[in-house]
């Protein structure tokens, strides 16, 4: 006993303030979303998605599985994770814990009705409530967002992102569905078609994403009519 607390005694003072501050969790900052996003991480980990957004020649279109899986366990294979809010003008895809994502949108939804018309503007406002409401921080989650003007990438860190492609992708098979995107974007197939195509060698790659997809997109016709095309595959 008495040289343990020789020993104990040598241990620097530092050290032991260190151990004392440690964080009890960390935060993920994973752009596909391997981790929760936007929340406590530590070892828990989300593998139930991938969502992608595609956007060219003047349309738009996202594209989610349907696949829920809890580890090892495949819970559904139908879920909807596209959806469509603002009375049909913007298109929303989530990746995350369910009732987190469907706090989230009803949050945008809000700020959307505040900010009729301003998707951007809107995004912001939620955003920075997001990352400093003491509630609304813990939430995680992560979204696409698009109308027919912009694509946007929202993040429990507070970020909003657009993309210079016009290509996002979030999720387990976030990363395979934008490379497989990138490399088909200068073919002459559509944007509906790239995103069907991208997303399927995404589903043959990753374990945690299938090929029930639901599909949402705003084609030429609707843009110019105002209103928005759905689809299921």
């Amino acid at each position: 006993l008495s040289s343990t607390r020789r020993l104990l005694s040598h241990v620097p003072k530092g050290f032991k303030a260190l151990k004392k501050s440690a964080p009890a969790t960390t935060y993920s900052t994973s752009p596909y979303g391997h981790d929760l996003y936007g929340g406590p991480g530590g070892d828990q980990k989300w593998r139930a998605t991938t969502i992608l957004t595609i956007r060219k020649d003047g349309e738009v279109f996202v594209v989610g599985d349907g696949q829920v899986s809890f580890g090892d366990m495949r819970l559904k294979p139908n879920a909807k994770k596209v959806r469509v809010i603002d009375s049909g003008r913007v298109i929303t895809g989530f990746a995350g814990a369910t009732a987190d994502c469907l706090t989230l949108m009803e949050r945008l939804e809000t700020r959307l009705e505040q900010r009729p018309g301003q998707l951007m503007r809107a995004c912001v406002e939620m955003a920075k409530g997001w990352r400093t409401d003491k509630y609304l921080r813990h939430l995680s989650a992560m979204l696409v967002v698009v109308d027919k003007d912009v694509s946007l990438t929202l993040t429990g860190n507070g970020d909003v992102v657009e993309p210079h492609d016009g290509v996002i992708g979030i999720g387990s098979g976030g990363p395979y569905a934008v490379a497989a995107a990138r490399a088909l974007m200068d073919t002459d197939l559509s944007a509906k078609e790239v995103a069907v195509k991208a997303m399927t060698i995404a589903a043959d790659m990753c374990v945690y994403t299938n090929h029930e997809f639901v599909i949402e997109g705003f084609t030429k016709e609707d843009i110019e009519q105002g209103s928005k095309g759905e689809e299921k595959k």
